[in-house]
């Protein structure tokens, strides 16, 4: 699969950055499930809120202009957004929650996709995801994932990875899924935020997603860095494009 990469297993140094960065993440985000502040992102800018309204998927890094870097990793922390019109934020929650059918509703990056439980408003998932960028990547994903009603009509979601695990030559006789952490390191950790509000007769959708990868190691750049710096934008656009064309009728 990855011809001329070499294999790397997750550090302990890395992943405690990681951890680090999340509980920053998570303390700042309280003020606005409090109602201190601006519920969505889309609302702290007048101009995002025009263009998320007019239909556009605004996406841009947490970070600035590059990936966050810590010790043999990189932290891709991207936002987006988009409005779903005439739907409410009931059945919008509803289809999200249809973990059985991701394999349909976000394929064909996701190429398997099962409920393995639910108690309320806490869901424990298995996702297939297909990365491709110059090669091809999968990854076998398990997930924690809650729910919260915050207020009338806006409710958040926190998703975890709870383990990922590499696969080379999916879906053959030759398939090989690596131990957790161990692989080429195309993704190691993806933690997911979303915030659904009523506006109008729609709802409005939003993603924070935060990966964690290798770094890019000197010479290989011209491989890794499509994979590791440009998929985690176009995935999250076309998550959120998928969620709409999913809620409206178009998948």
């Amino acid at each position: 699969m990855a011809q001329g990469i070499s294999m790397v297993q997750l550090k302990p140094r890395t992943l405690d950055a990681f951890k680090a960065y999340i509980r920053d993440v998570e303390t700042a985000m309280q003020p606005a499930l409090a109602g201190n502040e601006p519920f969505l992102w889309t609302d702290s800018d007048a101009d995002r809120s025009r263009r998320v309204r007019k239909g556009q998927i605004p996406a841009q890094l947490w970070t600035g202009t590059s990936p966050a870097h810590i010790p043999d990793g990189l932290i891709h922390d991207w936002i987006g957004a988009a409005a779903i019109p005439g739907i409410s934020i009931e059945t919008t929650l509803a289809r999200v929650q249809d973990y059985d059918h991701h394999k349909d509703i976000y394929k064909p990056e996701v190429l398997e996709s099962r409920l393995i439980s639910r108690n309320g408003n806490d869901f424990k998932i298995f996702l297939r995801l297909l990365k491709k960028k110059i090669i091809t990547v999968v990854m076998d994903t398990y997930h924690d994932v809650h729910y919260q009603r915050v207020s009338e009509g806006k409710w958040f979601c926190l998703s975890y990875t709870t383990q990922a695990c590499e696969v080379d030559d999916a879906g053959t006789d030759k398939e090989k899924i690596y131990p957790p952490d161990t692989g080429y390191g195309f993704l190691w950790r993806l933690y997911s935020y979303w915030k659904f509000a009523a506006y109008g007769d729609g709802v409005i959708v939003e993603c924070r997603a935060m990966s964690l990868t290798r770094d890019v190691p000197l010479g290989l750049g011209f491989i890794i860095e499509p994979i590791v710096k440009n998929l985690p934008r176009e995935s999250l656009v076309q998550t959120l494009m998928a969620t709409r064309q999913a809620l409206i009728g178009k998948w």
